[in-house]
């Protein structure tokens, strides 16, 4: 290891007190922590191109006031216990730091935002039945195949992993994802159109660099994604809530004129999860080529259609060039493969290239080449038809658990995608109620307000919806965890809501 000391042969301080003033430093100001093994005098001494002997007199100063210790035949190390001045400095740094240090404190702070996405949530071991959003099964991830992708992928990879790739990501992936859109989504694209991204955030970070700036009006879905409302809020953008309602997006309700942007999820709106009809598709559309505007469609989770067939995305509709489109293998995969693409008009190819190159060179070539093997020889769709059965049978149990233990709920959103929304009835406690004594009971339940959703204030009954994830638990774990929630309310609990009827 070497260490950041930088001896002045020139100063007319000598050069064993420079070693000990600028090592008592870095002990001060954390760099170096207890514990932390120092180099030799004879690596430290070549590394400052000083004799071996100063370096030693150096070691053996500090060693006597404390801030070094040695171990016998291991090496010489920072010291567990510092002397009193070094452990009232480290209390409080801003003592050994400058007056000009101190103001930086006082400098305008970036955006730090309002929150974030809300996406990750650490493991609660309270909870042995999860209706969280966003998860799924690992029995459902293709565990073997993936593993034989990547050994056979890890064959060619000593000459892969040596060199930059395509920043908008691995040729065949693309021309893969091209042909793929065609049958499932009804759009014609070429692979030059594709970008391989980190996922939806990052394709929509990548859509905000190419079209948001300071003030830039942007229409958002009341209630929607927060982490796309907070991003865009990140780049200026004056976020400009068009409710939802049973039909998706109220067209009706778009401003007249000013925006330049609109966010949306119309496949499977989160969190509503409601679709957006074909007539509000099409003056959607002609909305915004009236407005010379742009329009972002989030198809996060449109593999898992369940009941008819998928209407014709946005972008396959579209006949002006104003639409991109995005999507990504999280829940179709796993969210951990941070894979997913956006794909742009024609005209805004040589930009969006250009700017991912700059956000990052690319995303790491293993997983896309693993993931263009996983296509290509036909295991993505397999695993599709298969999760999608799966999916559909768990979201059946979970609407009959509901409609048995709970007669009069109302369950939404339950036609596509991997949530439903559960309208609670009037005899049942508020969301955040129920989360509690479901908590207590070793269930996770998500009130909309407390879900990755941003809302407008006024947002109607908010406090009446639970957000339930039904991808992560088996159906007999669904009817466990239903039967549960109703058994404590029907209990009862005095800190609770009054006791309901089994």
């Amino acid at each position: 290891m070497q260490l950041t000391i930088l001896i002045d042969s020139g100063s007319s301080e000598t050069l064993q007190n420079q070693i000990i003033r600028q090592m008592q430093a870095l002990i001060r100001d954390g760099q170096l922590r207890p514990g932390t093994p120092v180099p030799s005098s004879r690596e430290l001494s070549k590394q400052l191109q000083v004799s071996r002997n100063t370096v030693a007199e150096a070691y053996g100063h500090l060693l006597e006031e404390g801030y070094l210790c040695t171990r016998r035949a291991i090496g010489t190390f920072i010291s567990d216990t510092l002397p009193e001045d070094a452990i009232a400095t480290r209390t409080n740094p801003m003592l050994s730091r400058s007056p000009s240090h101190r103001r930086a404190v006082n400098l305008p702070l970036p955006y730090t935002g309002r929150g974030l996405p809300g996406l990750h949530r650490p493991i609660d071991r309270a909870l042995s039945h999860d209706f969280s959003l966003g998860k799924i099964d690992p029995k459902s991830f293709p565990d073997k195949t993936w593993r034989r992708l990547t050994l056979e992928c890890l064959g060619g990879a000593a000459e892969r992993m040596s060199e930059y790739n395509d920043p908008a990501g691995l040729p065949q992936l693309r021309q893969l994802i091209a042909n793929y859109l065609g049958p499932a989504r009804g759009m014609v694209v070429s692979p030059e159109q594709i970008i391989v991204v980190g996922g939806c955030q990052q394709g929509m970070n990548l859509a905000a660099h190419l079209l948001v700036g300071s003030n830039t009006p942007v229409v958002m879905e009341a209630p929607c994604y927060r982490g796309a409302a907070f991003l865009f809020e990140s780049y200026g953008a004056k976020i400009i809530p068009v409710p939802v309602d049973d039909h998706g997006l109220r067209v009706s309700a778009l401003p007249a004129q000013g925006a330049k942007l609109a966010c949306i999820t119309p496949s499977h709106q989160f969190p509503t999860g409601v679709t957006l009809s074909m007539d509000r598709r099409l003056a959607l559309l002609d909305w915004v080529c009236r407005q010379n505007a742009y329009l972002l469609e989030v198809d996060y989770d449109a593999d898992f259609r369940y009941e008819d067939s998928p209407l014709p995305s946005l972008y396959a509709l579209d006949r002006s060039g104003c639409t991109l489109y995005m999507s990504s293998f999280s829940h179709s995969i796993g969210p951990g493969l941070r894979l997913g693409y956006l794909v742009v008009p024609r005209s805004l190819i040589r930009a969006a290239t250009t700017i991912k190159a700059l956000i990052d060179n690319g995303q790491p070539w293993l997983e896309q080449a693993v993931l263009t093997q996983f296509i290509r020889e036909g295991s993505l769709l397999h695993h599709l038809k298969r999760i999608r059965h799966t999916y559909r049978s768990r979201r059946d149990a979970l609407i009959a658990a509901l409609q048995r233990c709970f007669p009069g709920s109302r369950v939404t959103g339950a036609e596509s995608g991997s949530h439903v929304v559960w309208r609670l009835p009037p005899d049942l406690p508020p969301a955040d109620e129920l989360k509690a004594i479901a908590h207590a009971s070793g269930v996770g339940v998500y009130p909309l307000g407390d879900s990755p959703s941003w809302f407008h204030e006024d947002y109607p009954e908010c406090e009446r919806i639970l957000l339930l994830g039904y991808t992560l638990l088996g159906e007999d774990q669904i009817n466990d965890a239903v039967e549960r929630l109703h058994a404590a309310l029907a209990k009862g609990d005095p800190s609770g809501p009054a006791s309901l009827e089994p």
